[in-house]
Order: C-alpha cells, then structure tokens, then sequence
C-alpha cells in the first residue's frame, strides 16, 4: 500500500515536471520555428541550430534574422560578405546592424557607388552613420558657408582697391565613401572654402571685378582642389549673395594718416620742450654772468682803497676815474630811454 502510494506521488510529480518541460521546450520552438520559417522561406539561410547559439551568445536572433532577409531580398548574396556569422560578429562588436544592411541596399539600388559589407561596417564602428553617407553620396548636399547659426553672418575679404566685399556661398558635396574613414568633415570644408573666397577676391584688382563676375571666385576656389584627403567631393560652388562692404582701404590710410600726425606732434612737441630748456639753461647762464659780475664790481672799491694806501693812486686820478664812470652811467640812461621810446 506505501508503495502503490509513493509510485502514484512520483507518477504525479514526473507529470507536472514533463509538462512543464514540454511546455518550455513548445514555447522555446515556436519561438525560434519561427524565425527558422521565415528564413528557410525567403531563402536567408540561417538554421535552427544557429538560431539556438545566437541565443547562448547574447545575439538578438529576430534581428539578425530580419537583416539577412532584408539583404537577401534586396539581392544582397553571402559572397559579399553578408553572413550571419558577420552580422553577428558586427552585433557583437557594437555596430548598427540594420543601418548597414540598409546602407548596402542603398548602394546597391543606386547602382553608382560601389560598397562592401567591410567597408560599411568600417564606417559604422568609427561612429559616422553610413547610411547617410549613402544617401549624401546619391543625392549632393548642400553645406551653407558661413553656417547657419554661426556668428558671421557672411565671408568677408577686401579687394586691391581697399572696398570690402560680404559674400554668402553653397557648397554642394558628394560623400566619398571610400575616404570617410580617417577624411577630414564639414568644418575642414567649409574653412579651406572660405580660406579660397578671401584668396580669389583679394587678389582681384577691384571690386567691380568681382561683382561683374561672381562665377570668378567659384573657379578659383573648384582650381585649388580643396576636397583633397576629406570626406566629401565638392559638385560645386556657388555664391548665394555677394554685397558691398566698407571702404577699409580708406579707412587705413585715414588710421594712418592720424597715427602719423600724432607722430609729428610728439616730435614738435620735443622739440619744443628741447628749446625751452636750453633757453632756461641761457637764463641761467646770463644770470650767473650777471653775478659774476657784481663780484668783480664788490672787488673796484677794496680795490681803489688797496691802490690809495699803496700810493699808486693818488686824489686826482680817483676823480678823474670818477668822472668816467659819471659819464659812462649818463650814457647808458640816455641809450635806455633812447629805446624805450622807440618802442
């Protein structure tokens, strides 16, 4: 009886178990029966066994699945490269699986770009999205030069004449798929273009030049190659807007003009104070004459009382030099007064 008993819990246990089981092992085929459907159906080659190990190596299988069958209808074969064993080799390392699946298409639709499943992935990992490339490298696109949103609203560059002109340029570009990895981007276009419009339009004798032929400036910029080692392929150049600036040639010259007057007033204001100086140092000079000269007259009169007690001098020359002096002083007042009414 314990027996019977025991063989019936066991018998119950080992149904709820394979149940169980079954229902996983249902759940786990239907899952993958079909993807495995839709791929022997469209022709994408991936096994259920493969689908099993995707499974175990983290890989999303509905996504590598739906990408195969993507490529395989776009007539995308496996001998260029697209496996699933490189889609999920790409999935593993990162990339955007379907983004270059639809990138391939593009290309191969577009039957004028020729793209490997290499270097797609190539361009996905460095981070560009290739399938934009794609499309820039079917239809052309338009870059503004300055940007839009930049702070100069224009290019601005001064002919030999000195009148400044404001200039707006579109930049057609072709996307160079095989240059993208490691070519220069918008940014390097846009300032070697800018770089040749200042070039093309200083070098033009006048302005007038310039404006009578805008197609000018667009030749010399397409001559100088400035595509070489970027990303892109320029189509063409085209002015979108060309306008008068200022005049700075005059502008320098009137700046230099004041600079060099400003030079010449210091200059004369040097010289000026040069003069004045050396006039002070005259004023001192006289002044010093001056009182050099009342010392030696201090010295006349010790020197008349010396020559008196000495004997060499005796009353009648002393007046008699007293008369000179007498007279000498009357002609000084009257060749004063001679001059002051002149005056």
């Amino acid at each position: 009886m314990l027996f019977a008993d025991w063989f019936r819990n066991v018998m119950i246990f080992g149904s709820v178990v394979g149940v169980i089981l079954l229902l996983i092992i249902l759940g786990v085929v239907s899952f993958y029966f079909r993807l495995y459907i839709q791929s022997v159906t469209t022709g994408a080659g991936i096994g259920i066994f493969d689908l099993l190990g995707m499974s175990f190596r983290k890989v999303n299988p509905r996504l590598i699945v739906r990408s195969k069958i993507m490529a395989v209808q776009a007539g995308i074969g496996e001998d260029t490269g697209l496996t699933s064993k490189a889609l999920e080799a790409h999935f593993l390392a990162g990339g955007n699986v379907p983004q270059v699946v639809r990138a391939l298409i593009a290309a191969n639709k577009a039957k004028i770009i020729e793209l490997t499943y290499r270097e797609a992935t190539a361009i996905d990992l460095a981070g560009r999205d290739v399938l934009e490339a794609v499309q820039t490298s079917v239809y052309p696109k338009v870059i503004d030069c300055p940007p839009r949103g930049s702070k100069r609203t224009s290019l601005d560059a001064v002919a030999n004449n000195g009148i400044q002109l404001k200039v707006k340029v579109r930049v057609t570009v072709r996307a160079n798929l095989q240059k993208l990895i490691g070519g220069a981007t918008e940014e390097t276009i846009i300032a070697r273009v800018g770089e040749g419009i200042v070039s093309a339009i200083g070098s033009a004798k006048t302005h007038a030049e310039v404006l009578e032929n805008p197609d000018m400036i667009s030749k010399a910029v397409l001559s100088r190659r400035l595509d070489a080692n970027t990303a892109f392929e320029i189509v063409s150049i085209d002015i979108a807007d060309i306008d008068v600036g200022e005049n700075i040639g005059a502008r320098l010259q009137a700046d230099q003009a004041e600079a060099d007057t400003r030079v010449a007033r210091a200059r004369s204001e040097g010289k000026r104070a040069m003069a004045v100086a050396a006039e002070r140092e005259n004023l001192a000079e006289i002044e010093n004459s001056k009182a050099l000269l009342v010392a030696a007259e201090a010295q006349v009169p010790m020197a008349i009382a010396e020559a008196f007690s000495s004997g060499k001098l005796d009353i009648m020359q002393y007046y008699s030099l007293r008369n000179v002096q007498a007279d000498t002083d009357m002609r000084k007042s009257i060749a004063v007064t001679t001059t002051n009414s002149s005056k």
